[in-house]
């Protein structure tokens, strides 16, 4: 049985982007764990946007303890549903305020800085 990734669209004011999220456990590539990736394009090119959250300390992602898509920064428990149009949006726009969409090829970034940006810890 093959599992079809679910492309998404995502309009924003200036452009079109097409986007899938994945979860999977690479040992393949030489990281022993999991990983949750959005990934980004736009319609007819081949240049990538990736979006990694891998597992750190105070870093969770889905595994068996919260819905499958989330990624949830501890003790605050601020969260992240990566299925939601919203959250892409969110984490891309903080992206685009800081480096361009790709040209060519892919370009992976670590998304807990971006998620950091766009769910402030609270105030003590």
């Amino acid at each position: 049985m093959t599992r079809r990734r679910r492309i998404r669209r995502l309009v924003t004011d200036d452009a079109v982007y097409e986007w899938c999220f994945a979860h999977r456990h690479d040992r393949v590539r030489g990281y022993d764990g999991c990983r949750s990736t959005v990934t980004l394009w736009r319609p007819g090119s081949r240049a990538r946007l990736r979006f990694v959250f891998r597992p750190g300390p105070d870093r969770l992602i889905a595994e068996c303890s919260f819905d499958q898509g989330a990624a949830v920064r501890m003790p605050d428990r601020a969260y992240l549903n990566l299925y939601e149009p919203g959250s892409v949006r969110a984490l891309l726009d903080e992206h685009l305020t800081h480096e361009p969409f790709p040209d060519s090829g892919t370009t992976e970034v670590d998304a807990w800085p971006l998620f950091d940006a766009v769910t402030p810890a609270p105030v003590a």
